[in-house]
């Protein structure tokens, strides 16, 4: 599997690339929060990272560490206009239950990683 960007997405993150062109490319995966457990986190790279997972798409590199992988590998991220701006919106295959505040999220087949 991989992560992709759908068009939009790969226009603001190509955006975001050119105004910092020391970035490497997207950095995309994980953190422990919330009640339900896990969070995307979306941020410029400026370092690749050993055991990064690097997939590319139309010349963006989007990075992934080895904990992020198995939680988020297959998620489609796209961007959704909300009034005054945009943000990022995840498309994870992995999600098994949110919270209410929507917050996080847990996956059914990975309980046991530690973030």
């Amino acid at each position: 599997m991989a992560v992709t960007l759908a068009p939009a997405a790969l226009a603001r993150v190509q955006r975001f690339l050119a105004e910092d062109p020391s970035a490497l490319g997207l950095r995309f995966g994980v953190t422990r929060t919330g009640c339900s457990g896990w969070q995307h986190v979306a941020d410029l790279a400026h370092e690749e990272k050993p055991g990064d997972t690097v997939f590319e798409q139309d010349g963006v590199r989007i990075f992934v560490d080895t904990t992020s992988l198995p939680v988020v590998d297959g998620t489609r991220i796209d961007v959704v206009r909300q009034r005054l701006g945009e943000q990022f919106l995840f498309h994870n295959p992995n999600i098994a239950e949110a919270c209410g505040c929507g917050e996080s999220f847990t996956t059914e087949a990975l309980p046991q990683l530690q973030g």
